[in-house]
């Protein structure tokens, strides 16, 4: 006999059981690879046994969570399914301990417990997603895109006094790289031996920088103030920055603050000595545009 206490607490555990199993079931119905079908159908099944499990302590025969089946089934389609089902299993910490806290008084929240931790375990030796194979190639692109571009605007902004002028020189220039960023990757992939496709990885670096430059030159395009401009641009960065750094943390199960400070301070310590750089030579050059 159970507490209610108890009993309400499993209820949550039986409610998060059918709902992942239904996210499981969702996300291997979903995908071509066959291995990666197979490993997600075991895995919604053990859910379903978790379930089961729990629902001989309370009784009760629950429904899924409708919206957070559809959550993360849509948030995998679109950020990739390691992404998606890493962001969900990170939410399994708290069920986890207190499986453990369970565990004195229920053998089966101990057996549990053990096979929650193996998920992740399990899943990361599974799957085999293109867009983490090339991760590294759009680091590279958005990395030197950051650091480039953030420094070449500083400096345009100063020097050229106009927004569509800086725009337009800011496109080129980010355009510019981008094709040589993505030659260069094609080269070093081909050189490397590994299992990427040269031009696959070319292609990522490439459209990493080019979509990064378009972010950029935005302000230019539509506000006066060449300042704020410059402003927004370098804000725009900084999110750039965090965003991609949390989808890495979340799926590659990296840290997150110190990936994320060096690319900033990196960044912006660039676009302040470029800005420093323009203003000298145009003292001593004497130019007005």
């Amino acid at each position: 006999m159970i507490s209610e206490t108890v009993r309400n607490t499993l209820l949550q555990f039986q409610k998060n059981e059918i709902t992942e199993y239904y996210i499981y079931k969702k996300l291997a119905a979903s995908i071509k690879d066959e291995n990666n079908r197979r490993i997600l159908g075991k895995i919604a099944d053990d859910e379903k046994r978790h379930y089961e499990t729990w629902k001989t302590y309370t009784g009760a025969d629950l429904k899924p969570s409708r919206w957070k089946v559809w959550k993360y089934y849509l948030i995998a389609r679109a950020l990739g399914i390691t992404f998606g089902i890493k962001l969900m299993e990170k939410g399994e910490g708290t069920a986890q301990i207190n499986y453990h806290e369970l565990g004195d008084s229920l053998n089966d929240a101990k057996l549990i417990a053990q096979e929650e931790l193996a998920h992740e375990e399990a899943l990361i030796a599974m799957i085999d997603e293109e867009r983490l194979k090339y991760v590294g190639s759009v680091v590279l692109g958005l990395n030197d895109a950051l650091v480039e571009l953030t420094g070449a605007l500083a400096g345009f902004t100063l020097a050229l006094q106009n927004g569509p002028l800086i725009a337009l020189t800011g496109s080129i220039t980010g355009i510019a790289a981008a094709l040589s960023m993505a030659a260069s990757e094609y080269l070093s992939t081909k050189a490397e031996k590994t299992d990427k496709h040269p031009v696959k990885a070319s292609i990522y670096t490439g459209i990493a920088y080019i979509c990064t430059v378009i972010l950029l030159i935005l302000p230019y395009l539509f506000l006066n103030n060449i300042y704020l401009s410059l402003g927004i641009s370098l804000t725009a960065a900084i999110v750039v920055i965090a965003v991609f750094n949390y989808y890495i943390s979340v799926a590659k199960d990296e840290p997150f603050a110190n990936r994320f400070w060096e690319m900033t301070i990196l960044s912006l310590s660039v676009a302040l000595f470029s800005f420093f750089i323009a203003f000298l030579l145009r003292q001593f050059l004497g130019i007005e545009i």
